[in-house]
This record gives C-alpha cells, structure tokens and sequence, in this order.
C-alpha cells in the first residue's frame, strides 16, 4: 500500500465507512469501555489510572509478561481460536488482545477525551489525522510504512507512532476493530485455502478506509489553516 496525492479540490465529502466487530474486538471494545469510563470519572478511579500507566509500559512485549494485568488482557476460552503450535507460546487471539488494549492505554494517556469510539476504523482515523495535522506528508509516509510492513512486530512499531499522533491532535479510534485487524494480521497466507495473507487483507482493509474518507469542506489543520483537500490514490495489495 502506497499513498500518493492527487489534485481533486473539488471532491465531494464521503460518509466515513464503517464495518462491524467480530467477538474478539466486542470483547476489547467492553474491557476497553469500561477502564475509559474509570479513567474520565470525576474524580478518575484510582486503580483505572495506575492500570492504564501499567498497560502502556506493556507495548510491544509478550502477552502475560506482567501479571497485575490479567484481568485487563486475559481471553475467554472460547475467543482462543488457532492453538499455538507450542503450548508455552501465546494465541493469536491473546496477541491481539493484549497489543490493542496496550496501545488503548497509550492513546489515553494523559486525554480527558474519549480516545476509544466505536465504529472509528484505523484508515477513517488516520484520515481524518491528515487533515488535522500540520505536516500530512508525515502522516501518509507513516501510514505508508504501516502498509508495507513484512512482520507483525513492525506493524505494531509503527502503530505505536501513528497512536501517539492520534493522541497528540484527539482523534479517537474503536480499538476492538483494531484488535480484530491484528487478529487477522496474524494470520498466515492460505487459511482457508487460497485466500491472501491476514497481513495483506488487513492492509488493503486499512488503505480503502483511509482512500474512501475524503476530507469535507472547510476542515483546517492545527495551525488554522485549509488542508489541501487532495484524495489519495491506492496501489492494491499484492
């Protein structure tokens, strides 16, 4: 997945798409809502603000690795689809659970806004950061690099970065979509039997979602200024 402008200052705003949760992401969309609901309380619950500082420090590590988390990051027995070939190794399942409520605590750090939505996919979140941000090229070249990632480890990498930029200008996202899109991204080439990898079908999901969310008119940036209003043009996953 490329990204590339294309001069359209005259393109009609698109509804943003939406698409529905699987029952691993309604699972995170509930833990996620209710530690959001703890966290922006007046006064925030205690517990919810030292979890949410926990589960940042957790990006990126391997599930199970701190155990006062449990009760944010364990998976009901019936969501641990695709047991591990080694039954030390963690699911799929528990991978995306864990990496999408991490990143959730990261996204909320220090925000007195709701930064989990649902319905707000990964591409509609990222475009809408384009036209929020002082310098768009940065965001496509991110966003750019996220779609061409090779393994699930630099996906996460670079998710990490473009969270830290949806946090930085309030755009919030529905992180059991993205739990159920790192779910799949886990997923090899040819299950079931002739279909492309999960790395490529989330990516080409990402790309149409950020291609068909055209910006409206009179959107500025932070610094007060119209965006261009330039589509992007996609080149399709191979």
């Amino acid at each position: 997945m490329t990204t590339a402008a294309t001069d359209r200052p005259n393109a009609p705003a698109r509804k943003a798409p939406t698409r529905p949760r699987r029952a691993l992401g309604d699972h995170v969309a509930a833990t996620v809502g209710k530690l959001q609901t703890q966290v922006l309380h007046e006064p925030p619950v205690p517990e919810a603000v030292g979890a949410i500082a926990r589960l940042r420090r957790g990006i990126g590590r391997i599930p199970g690795s701190d155990y006062t988390l449990g009760i944010y990051l364990s998976v009901p027995d019936e969501l641990l689809r695709g047991r591990p070939r080694n039954d030390a190794d963690a699911y799929d399942a528990e991978y995306a659970v864990h990496d999408a409520i991490t990143l959730y605590a990261l996204h909320q750090q220090s925000r007195r806004e709701r930064m989990h939505v649902s319905g707000s996919g990964l591409g509609v979140a990222l475009a809408a950061l384009v036209r929020k941000s002082v310098s768009p090229e940065g965001v496509r070249r991110r966003f750019a690099a996220l779609g061409t990632a090779t393994s699930y480890a630099e996906s996460i990498h670079h998710l990490r970065g473009l969270v830290t930029m949806l946090r930085e200008h309030q755009i919030p996202l529905d992180y059991g979509l993205l739990a159920d899109d790192l779910y799949t991204l886990r997923q090899p080439a040819g299950q079931p039997p002739g279909r492309p990898s999960g790395r490529a079908t989330v990516q080409a999901v990402w790309g149409r979602e950020f291609f068909r969310t055209r910006p409206t008119a009179g959107d500025t940036n932070d610094s007060g200024n119209p965006t261009d209003s330039a589509t992007e043009t996609e080149e399709r996953a191979q």
